[in-house]
């Protein structure tokens, strides 16, 4: 079984939402379930804790856009 080793305070820090950091992760998540090609030499075959380590590694970013 796969753990987390990324402390969520450090990913909190880099995002500064959990809403938005829950929706990167998910939305990441998905990408990779779909096939998109790992950024990060994570050897998981967990999707999620892949994605939450590309955002630790900040190899995805997010962007806001304003309406």
């Amino acid at each position: 079984m796969d753990t987390l080793k990324i402390p969520l305070e450090s990913l909190y820090d880099k995002i500064q939402s959990m809403y938005k950091l829950v929706v990167l992760a998910s939305m990441r998540a998905l990408e990779l379930n779909a096939g998109a090609a790992q950024l990060t030499e994570q050897e998981s075959n967990n999707v999620l804790l892949t994605a939450l380590h590309e955002i630790q590694e900040e190899k995805i970013t997010y962007a806001q856009i304003d309406k």
